[in-house]
């Protein structure tokens, strides 16, 4: 039994002004060929398909035709929601996939055996029971009660999410025994979340706001695979080689730009979880941050490598100046025009880091609206106020959990 285990695609994704769908669609054409060359039985990909709850119309285009590409190839496929997904947007064709050997799972539901697939090897056999587990929303599980505590509420939420998986292992394993499998017949998990001691890029969006910084892995129930998504660097937990993060197939942030990409190859014989194997993603584009002063920059210019596939690099620039420069922008392109040796370098955006200089609001009137984040914003006029720390932590928590409802589409 062969998996294939993938995640955050981010389908739409509009990027610093920028479309990417040219590089989301060379990454699908090569995932369909290396399906076909690889033979694999299932692809599962473990939620954040879409960039957001609405997504356009190209960016679903791509998404209805890989999967209709797949269906010569003896692959099925299984669709996990994420974060940054839209359940009713994932799930109102999913009946209509199912007949095109694909399986959607937007949300959770109360019935965990709802969460249980029998995967079919090539032979048409059972292969492996997976445990589809999309990304669990605090709503769906827990209650706020007057008085709780954020350690409370923190606790709760760990327990909620405990509680799914165990019940939803379960009945995997009520399953197997219906079959009449024994144990001989493995179990795979998934999962869309932070798990403790995973690493994070800019890219990725904070989602248990205010009450849960990451899942502890050891409550996890004993499968022999877990499939994640959410964390956009491919990584493996600390002294638990089963539980992986396949990462991001395309750089979704500078802070990406230096991580190889991949896709997971897992191989089960005899019942057994034999080998995972890390397959490495062609760059489809490339992506590079410089931060200096701007003799640092100019020079990291010029040693900037080619871009891959034909694509310009895109370029992010962080001076470090106590000077605001009116004309920094231009100076900046100037380099990049003045190569010796001549690259299509796009420059995209462009961030001061101060040595010293001033805080607080008045660093902020010096700085372009681009240059922040929503966050930065309200942090930085929330330390105009004259509030104790445990006040300013809590309206930063608020702040962030309405944010967060907004980037998701939530009401």
């Amino acid at each position: 039994m062969r998996i294939i285990h993938t995640s955050d695609w981010h389908l739409g994704q509009h990027f610093m002004g920028k479309s990417r769908e040219e590089e989301h669609r060379a990454f699908l054409d090569w995932l369909r060929s290396y399906i076909i060359q690889s033979k694999a039985d299932v692809l599962v990909v473990t939620g954040d398909i879409f960039d957001t709850g609405t997504p356009p119309s190209y960016a679903r285009t791509l998404y209805n035709d890989f999967i209709v590409s797949l269906q010569n190839t003896g692959c099925a496929m299984v669709i996990l929601g994420g974060n940054h997904d839209s359940a009713a947007t994932l799930n109102e064709a999913r009946e209509l996939l199912a007949c095109l050997n694909t399986r959607v799972i937007g949300s959770i539901t109360p019935v965990f055996k709802d969460h249980v697939l029998v995967l079919k090897d090539a032979n048409g056999h059972p292969g492996a029971i997976l445990c589809t587990i999309p990304f669990i929303r605090p709503r769906d599980l827990v209650m706020s009660l007057a008085g709780q505590s954020g350690q409370d509420k923190k606790q709760a939420l760990v327990e909620g999410i405990a509680s799914f998986y165990k019940g939803v292992f379960e009945a995997a394993c009520d399953v197997r025994d219906e079959l009449g499998c024994n144990s001989r017949l493995p179990i795979i998990a998934t999962g869309h979340l932070t798990i403790v001691g995973g690493k994070s890029s800019e890219s990725v969006r904070e989602i248990y706001i205010g009450s849960l910084d990451a899942f502890p892995a050891t409550k996890f129930p004993l499968a022999d695979y877990i499939a994640l998504g959410h964390l956009h660097k491919g990584q493996t937990l600390k002294g638990a080689d089963h539980i992986r993060y396949s990462g991001s197939p395309i750089p979704l942030s500078f802070d990406e730009g230096k991580h190889a990409k991949q896709i997971l190859q897992v191989d089960f014989d005899d019942g057994e979880l034999k080998k995972i194997e890390a397959v490495p993603i062609p760059c489809f584009r490339t992506l590079a941050g410089l931060e200096g002063n701007l003799e640092q920059i100019e020079k990291g210019i010029k040693e900037l490598p080619h871009p891959a596939c034909g694509r310009s690099l895109w370029l992010e620039v962080a001076v470090v100046t106590d000077d605001y420069l009116t004309d920094l922008g231009t100076r900046i392109q100037t380099m990049i025009d003045d190569q010796d040796e001549k690259k299509p370098i796009e420059l995209l955006r462009i961030r001061r880091h101060r040595k010293t200089g001033d805080s607080g609001l008045a660093t902020a009137a010096k700085e372009k609206l681009e240059e922040l984040k929503p966050i930065d914003v309200f942090l930085r006029r929330l330390a105009e106020e004259e509030m104790n720390d445990p006040e300013k932590d809590q309206l930063a928590d608020l702040f962030k959990e309405i944010l967060g409802q907004v980037e998701q589409g939530e009401p």
